[in-house]
């Protein structure tokens, strides 16, 4: 893991050294490079697990293969179940889901050991400028999205959920406060769903039929959500990422949509892409701020190529607010999770809506939501 971050600074620094006339450095060497630095830090920041390849494979081939085996985008198969047909601007005619989990910078669960939830009425809020912008931009590039919201978010931007709503926008539930689903019983989690979604059916005036955890925090103690949520009329969940991660993730968990509660509920997991033996997440957030680009072009290409299925991509209003309040003391890796990247945040959306076609998460599965149960 060190010596591949190590390897990669060397390979850069050396390009720079005058030794002798200038040459030109190949496109080859700058992709070998920026993969290997990538798996580097992909391994070192943001997963647990010490090794996410084969051993029989070194990390910057693996991260060379996934970016190598991708055919042109008009060569991908159409999905059968789980996507809808695609309009013109489409790179392919498999449909993907585009959302964004709706809550405040000092909400995450990173920050739940310095900001208690007593504080944060306390604590400005930076929520309207930031969707706006992305507002603009899905209505630049003629997107609709599902907006997963926090019940205390909709308490108190009722006007702004409202708007959402009337642009187009599904929106679906996040919890009321962001608590993870391990806090709760079986009974507190009905309250807080059934208080969330009534919130949010007042703002925006439509059904709430769709649910995401918190921090993904479905595990396999607690797939009994399942049929809490049926029980509170949702439809579909997006909870459970089937990865190995230090927070959330059950590795072994299927990769796409499949039915809980005995058919009463959907879930359509965020995306994975499986190379080596192992899932590696391919849905946005994070992964998606902090690594290239290309790597996660290239694994939802991997998904719509080789699994032919519809991927579900993630990300945070205060990822594309680089002037956010800076939190002090705490852990460097946190530090870095949070705030690397932000302000390239917004530029690698805008391509990622052009390389790809999107749509809402009640739309693009619409024909497995409607399936009889």
């Amino acid at each position: 893991m060190d010596s591949d971050i190590g390897s990669a600074k060397r390979i850069l620094t050396d390009r720079r050294q005058p030794a002798g006339p200038p040459v030109r450095c190949s496109r080859g060497l700058v992709v070998r490079a920026r993969a290997r630095f990538a798996v580097g830090f992909y391994n070192a920041c943001l997963n647990p697990v010490p090794n996410v390849m084969n051993p029989s494979v070194s990390a910057p081939q693996g991260a060379l293969h996934l970016m190598r085996v991708m055919p042109p985008p008009a060569a991908l198969p159409r999905a059968q179940c789980h996507q809808t047909p695609g309009g013109a601007h489409a790179r392919s005619e498999i449909r993907n889901a585009f959302t964004i989990d709706v809550e405040e910078w000092f909400q995450v669960s990173a920050f739940e050991q310095r900001i208690s939830r007593e504080q944060w009425a306390g604590i400005d809020s930076r929520l309207q400028g930031v969707i706006q912008q992305i507002l603009a931009l899905l209505q630049a590039r003629q997107v609709k999205a599902t907006f997963f919201t926090l019940g205390w978010i909709a308490e108190r931007h009722g006007p702004l959920i409202r708007q959402i709503a009337e642009q187009g926008h599904e929106i679906a539930s996040h919890g009321y406060d962001h608590r993870r689903i391990g806090t709760f019983s079986p009974q507190s989690l009905r309250a807080d769903l059934e208080r969330t979604r009534a919130l949010l059916e007042d703002c925006s005036g439509q059904p709430v039929i769709g649910y995401r955890a918190p921090s993904f925090s479905v595990t396999r103690d607690t797939l009994w959500i399942y049929d809490v949520l049926a029980e509170t009329g949702h439809r579909y969940s997006s909870s459970i990422f089937p990865i190995s991660h230090d927070h959330y993730g059950i590795p072994d968990a299927p990769r796409f949509a499949h039915a809980r509660a005995g058919g009463r509920v959907m879930e359509i997991p965020p995306t994975s892409v499986r190379l080596f033996g192992r899932n590696l997440p391919a849905a946005g957030g994070g992964y998606f701020r902090l690594l290239p680009y290309a790597l996660s072009r290239a694994a939802i290409h991997r998904v719509q190529a080789q699994d032919a299925q519809s991927a579900v991509f993630y990300f945070h209003p205060w990822e594309i607010d680089p002037d956010q309040p800076r939190m002090r003391d705490i852990p460097v890796r946190t530090r870095f999770r949070h705030y690397v990247n932000l302000p390239r945040m917004l530029g690698r959306l805008d391509r990622l809506l052009t390389d790809f076609h999107w749509g809402r998460m009640d739309e693009v599965f619409r024909e497995c939501l409607s399936a009889p149960r």
